[in-house]
């Protein structure tokens, strides 16, 4: 064989091998391709299998793996870290008619007889919408949430289809605690009405890997404030009852209830009957309460410079056709202090007439009267609030509250800049860091709270409110009963009874407020349906028990200095 020819017969092998490593390289590039494609494809039916889980009720054993790789709905604390809403692990009642296969009956006993066994376990179900249920042969939910002890009783019956998965579901540990405040999370696993609703993608978000949102209440606060609202609310008969209590330095809700309150473990037809917020959400008439702003208003405007200056007091006053009356005659004339100690709508009413609608009405919006209370909550309500320029009997009623309707929290807020030194903040129930408080705004001067610090205090010590008076804590308030607004006028039957007040008078710390719906004269309040004698000693007991708990001990030989003002006062009693 010739050179040329060994040449040639190498070339040609070369160039073979070469094509079998091209052909080889090829194979090898398909097969990664039809892998990526196989995971490509498995992702995408993982994708739709998901979207058709959200739109469809699926098994809780598809929910469960969904579960286990989905944090759980982190945890609401109070300011000290006890929890008030968890995640919990708990059983469900589950109905799988394809349990036993085949074409036969998805139940081993008629749909009647496990529906009256069920109903022996459940005595809150009912027969007829369980058969009816079982009857219908579609797969879903029972119950949410049921006992270890009532599974194994389930388990008892024989029945396959009725299944008991294991789920994470929301466990509120304090029961009807701060029910108002928190909420609750519904069967759709998302939060509702309080601060669930509020916080619910913070709470269900993977990035915030479970972190608690902690919260302004003090559950000993709370139970506390609840407690003495309920006794109240026995001992006058009332229809319903409403409380808190506000750092007047931060804004910061300490405690906040409504009663009758709701479970929100066990949202049934009564719990939803009583999930209205009354502190947040009800706006009323609150009465004399009004007399410490309008009071204030004056003072500030420069209309009010001697205390002692004397107002008629002993005949009403007529205005368009309209008279302002008094409960009962307290004497020819009252200077500002007698006033107040008395609760006299006619002194107050002159003294707004010199203030004048228009700088009262500005005083009332700085403090946030004429919009929904400044709180995260979602149910806020709406003050009714006089549109327009103010006339003479708007800014005279309004002086001592009547003609306008706002929350308790509206007032707690307002009662809050009258003693801290004269800024509003807004309210939270967000836990506040030191030194992060919201700036707020100058709505009184310095000068003006102190004076006010006075008055208050007076009232307590010598007027209307001496029924909250808790010895060594030094209480200052207000005492307001209003009639309430209905068809052709007011309700003389129906009143609405608060106390606002703040402790300690010489380092004012917090506003407590306690109002009663619709108070009757009982025994226990002797006869008596004003807020003298039933909201105001709510405050008397519940401060002894929450002051040491923030820190305030009683201390008898400390107090606001009132000397200035002991000389201008005569004895008496108002509301």
């Amino acid at each position: 064989m010739t050179a040329l020819s060994i040449s040639t017969v190498v070339t040609s092998g070369r160039g073979a091998l070469v094509n079998v490593r091209q052909r080889s390289l090829l194979t090898a590039r398909q097969r990664v391709l039809w892998v990526v494609a196989g995971f490509f494809a498995l992702a995408f039916v993982a994708l739709v299998r998901i979207a058709f889980l959200g739109v469809v009720e699926s098994n809780p054993a598809d929910e469960n793996l969904a579960a286990a790789l989905t944090p759980a709905r982190a945890d609401i604390v109070d300011r000290n870290g006890v929890p008030l809403a968890r995640a919990f692990p708990a059983y469900s009642l589950w109905y799988n008619p394809a349990a036993l296969g085949g074409d036969g009956p998805p139940l081993v006993h008629s749909a009647r007889q496990i529906a009256e066994q069920l109903v022996q376990i459940f005595p809150d179900m009912n027969v007829e919408e369980l058969t009816r249920r079982l009857a219908e042969g579609r797969p879903g939910y029972l119950r949410r949430r049921i006992l270890p002890e009532d599974a194994n009783r389930i388990h008892l019956l024989g029945e396959p289809a009725l299944e008991f998965p294991r789920e994470t579901e929301r466990f509120y540990p304090q029961g009807s605690m701060a029910a108002h405040v928190l909420g609750f999370v519904g069967a759709d696993g998302r939060g509702h009405v309080g601060m669930e609703q509020v916080f619910d993608a913070r709470l269900t978000d993977p990035g915030n890997r479970g972190a608690p949102a902690a919260l302004s209440i003090d559950t000993r606060v709370q139970g506390a404030l609840e407690d003495e609202l309920a006794k109240g609310m026995i001992d006058a008969n009332a229809k319903g009852a409403a409380g808190l209590v506000l750092d007047v330095d931060t804004g910061e809700v300490i405690a906040l209830a409504s009663l009758p309150a709701f479970n929100p473990n066990l949202i049934d037809r009564a719990g939803e009957a009583n999930i209205f917020n009354r502190v947040t959400n009800q706006v009323y008439e609150l009465g004399s309460t009004f007399k410490p702003v309008s009071i204030a208003a004056a003072i500030d405007a420069g209309v009010v410079t001697d205390l002692s200056r004397r107002y008629q007091s002993d005949r009403p006053l007529s205005i368009g056709g309209f008279e302002i009356h008094d409960s009962h005659s307290f004497g020819a004339s009252l200077n500002v202090p007698e006033a107040l100690i008395h609760s006299s709508n006619i002194v107050t009413a002159q003294v707004a007439d010199q203030l004048g609608g228009a700088r009262l009405n500005a005083t009332m919006r700085a403090l946030g009267m004429n919009e929904r209370p400044y709180i995260e909550l979602p149910a806020r309500g709406f003050p009714l609030w006089p549109k327009g320029d103010w006339s003479r009997i708007t800014t005279m009623t309004v002086s001592y509250g009547h003609g306008i309707a706002v929350t308790p929290l509206h007032l707690a807020s307002a009662y809050a800049a009258l003693v801290n030194g004269g800024i509003w903040r807004p309210a939270t129930l967000v836990k506040v860091e030191p030194g992060h408080a919201a700036p707020g705004r100058r709505v009184f001067k310095a000068s003006t709270s102190a004076r006010m610090r006075q008055l208050l205090r007076l009232i307590v010590d010598v007027g209307t409110g001496r029924k909250a008076n808790a010895a060594g804590f030094r209480v200052g308030g207000k005492t307001g009963s209003a009639e309430k607004p209905g068809a052709g006028g007011y309700r003389k039957s129906s009143l609405v009874a608060t106390f606002a007040a703040a402790f300690p008078m010489d380092h004012p710390r917090y506003v407590i407020i306690a109002m009663l719906d619709e108070p009757q004269g009982t025994a226990a309040t002797f006869g008596q349906r004003t807020a003298a004698w039933n909201a105001a000693p709510i405050v008397g007991r519940v401060v002894p028990r929450i002051g040491p708990l923030l820190g305030i001990m009683p201390d008898e030989t400390r107090d606001v200095d009132i000397s200035d003002l002991a000389p201008l006062i005569a004895s008496g009693e108002g509301e």
